[in-house]
């Protein structure tokens, strides 16, 4: 039972619209297949690398393909057919395409037995190689402690990986349980993956699978040092979503930004391309034992939070049924939301924490991720300070699973390390002298904290059910979500999808959903 006194008929009546709306989605998509998906595809099989030019060969395979029109049927035919044909790798198949010595199109197409083993062989490696990373995670994290909820969050962003890791590092030492390597500016639009450790990168640094490599090794160092397990967050949101999630599957990261709506949102990304993106990503993520951090706190940068609570309870739920549909449990999922609420409102601090503990009863196994205060953030850093306490307090007295570090210099400049720090500081000093605060008390049943979640929950399952009559693609064309309209056949990406023909094939996507207790992408 929550501690909230909620109305169970109006919280059944939400889940059930939200799962309409998510079978509805997918139905929709279920027919398209994207280059981004394929070249997730050319990564499980094991392709690595780049041309002379720096190109990927997971690009230069799946673009020989799409140029050709011929990419419906699946890279995964093309590339078992040639490994059965040479009798070689798929490593040398990509090598050789990507020097034109071979084309795909041109090879005899192979008797059918003989496609299969091969696609079975690789899929087989594949999904080993990331469940021993799961068995690896989750063994370390038996062996050392993870910390207490609700964990604490810090980023590095300087763009220059090896700087990274001593940030990194040091915010371990000083108490951080997670360590998020914030992206680049602008690599979400980027159509490729960039290739291997990098040093320049502005607001961030470069999500690449040798960066994801060197900053996992750092971090296992200074968690045997500290007798912690500290975990890994990167992102994979955008035009790369599904290869970014596979590469970080390979490397043992621990989270994903991983949004269903982010992408088209606030990067006017494709919808289509990004709800088929993210059924893959998210698939990936569930079988290497990820977990998701989704984006509804960005909501409340573009809308007020007040106002427009009801839109971020919405949307986890809707993004709770996606993640089921993709076969993460509810412990995988880091559902957003923020501490947001103009601090002039009377009474702002119970506001916050009727929407925090609304959040927390509607999805009581949730690890939720709690932003804190930026919007209402100023240069006065003392204030802003008093701010980010209240966001500790009501984090901690709401039971939060993953919470950000407000930063007293977040309307400033990037936080320096001393930031970070005091930061540190005042979350777990908070933290600690209020740890069992909730076990303590209980909201007054007719009182401010009870009435406005009352209120935004009746507002998110009105919402839901309209979308479950219109569709989310319609939804979110009329700016039902962070007052943003995006048009259905328009988008960032909408090139990169393709319909798939009746002899689709993806082996990897198949055999995790099976493993999964998946049956397409219906709902349990």
């Amino acid at each position: 039972m929550g501690k909230l006194t909620l109305d169970e008929k109006l919280i059944k009546r939400a889940r059930g619209a939200a799962k309409e709306v998510a079978i509805s989605t997918l139905d929709h998509v279920n027919s398209f297949t994207t280059v981004s998906q394929e070249r997730t595809v050319v990564r499980l099989f094991g392709i690595d690398g780049v041309d002379a030019e720096g190109i990927p060969l997971a690009n230069i395979i799946v673009d020989s393909l799409h140029q050709a029109g011929e990419l419906s049927k699946g890279v995964a035919f093309y590339i078992a057919n040639a490994v059965s044909y040479y009798n070689t790798t798929p490593q040398n198949i990509a090598t050789k395409v990507s020097l034109g010595e071979l084309d795909l199109l041109d090879i005899p197409t192979q008797d059918e037995q003989d496609i299969k083993m091969v696609l079975d062989k690789y899929t087989e490696e594949a999904l080993r190689k990331i469940s021993e990373n799961k068995e690896k995670r989750e063994s370390m994290q038996e062996t050392l402690s993870i910390g207490k909820t609700p964990w604490q969050y810090v980023i590095v962003a300087t763009g220059n990986i090896y700087e990274d890791i001593v940030q990194a590092k040091a915010a371990a030492r000083q108490g951080a349980d997670i360590i998020a390597v914030i992206r680049t500016t602008g690599q979400s639009l980027l159509d490729y993956v960039p290739y291997g450790a990098t040093t320049e990168g502005f607001g961030g640094t470069y999500a690449t699978q040798e960066n994801f490599r060197i900053m996992r090794r750092a971090l296992d160092e200074v968690s045997q040092e500290l007798g912690r397990y500290i975990q890994l967050v990167n992102y994979c949101s955008g035009l790369c979503m599904p290869e970014i999630a596979a590469i970080g599957a390979f490397e043992r990261l621990d989270m994903m930004l991983n949004d269903s709506m982010y992408g088209i949102l606030f990067r006017d990304i494709n919808m289509v391309r990004t709800f088929i993106d993210q059924y893959f990503s998210r698939m990936i993520n569930a079988y290497a034992g990820v977990i998701i951090n989704t984006g509804e706190d960005n909501y409340l940068t573009t809308a007020d939070a007040f106002e427009e609570g009801h839109t971020v309870i919405a949307s986890q739920f809707i993004n709770e049924q996606l993640a089921f549909a993709s076969g993460l449990s509810s412990k995988q999922m880091g559902l957003g939301h923020a501490f947001e609420i103009n601090p002039d409102i009377e009474n702002s601090l119970l506001y916050e924490i009727a929407q925090a503990q609304l959040s927390r009863d509607l999805f009581p196994e949730a690890n939720l991720k709690y932003m804190p205060p930026t919007k209402y953030m100023t240069g006065d850093i003392f204030k802003g300070h008093v701010q980010d306490s209240l966001f500790n307090l009501t984090s901690v007295l709401t039971n939060q699973g993953i919470h950000l570090l407000g930063m007293l210099t977040e309307a400033i400049h990037t936080p320096f390390m001393q930031d970070r720090a005091l930061s540190l500081q005042n979350s777990m000093y908070v933290m600690q002298a209020a740890r069992d605060l909730s076990s303590e008390i209980e909201f007054k049943k007719d009182g401010i904290i009870n009435n406005h979640a009352q209120n935004v929950l009746a507002k998110a399952c009105s919402l839901l059910e309209e979308i479950a009559k219109i569709g989310l693609e319609t939804a979110i064309e009329q700016g039902m979500f962070a007052n943003i309209k995006r048009k259905q056949n328009a988008g960032k990406g909408l090139e990169g999808v393709i319909q798939k023909a009746e002899s689709y094939v993806n082996p990897f996507l198949e055999k995790m959903e099976r493993e999964l207790g998946l049956g397409g992408e219906s709902i349990e």
